[in-house]
């Protein structure tokens, strides 16, 4: 067997291409694919993170809330926003932005949202569904991997 040069960028640019089809056909429905993105504090790493992410969202059509929170948020008020966005309907995908501060539990934060919208796959139910092949949002890294 021969080695295979995998070319990142090239399907990069396809799932985007294949995301922005599947974007539109929802729209076309009257469906806007929306994704809240919860930054809480001012780790520098996750701003560039979720800067990207939003971007991602705005070039493939889909609607996209950047909430921007300071590191003393509490984890009342953290877990009460995951609360709101998991009933907001215009919000089909969650992604609470890793690390949070240190008094806040992530993974408390992690299995308060839906496993519907936990579009890391962090929850546990997620985290199930890709070890049984079952369907669900899989963790990006390990997803990634297997596409590629």
């Amino acid at each position: 067997m021969t080695a295979q040069l995998i070319d990142g960028n090239a399907l990069s640019r396809q799932l985007r291409a294949d995301v922005t089809a599947r974007v539109t056909a929802l729209k076309a429905n009257g469906i806007t694919p929306g994704l809240a993105v919860v930054l809480v504090g001012e780790n520098a790493a996750s701003q560039v993170y979720v800067r990207n992410k939003v971007k991602a969202c705005e070039d493939t059509g889909m609607h996209s809330v950047l909430e921007r929170w300071p590191a003393t948020m509490t984890e009342a008020e953290l877990l009460a926003r995951v609360d709101a966005l998991n009933a907001d309907t215009t919000i089909h995908g969650i992604l609470v932005q890793l690390p949070l501060p240190a008094h806040i539990d992530a993974q408390k934060v992690i299995e308060a949202i839906s496993p519907a919208k936990d579009v890391d796959g962090f929850h546990i139910a997620s985290a199930g569904a890709l070890m049984t092949g079952m369907p669900g949002f899989w963790p990006c890294t390990p997803y990634g991997c297997m596409k590629m």
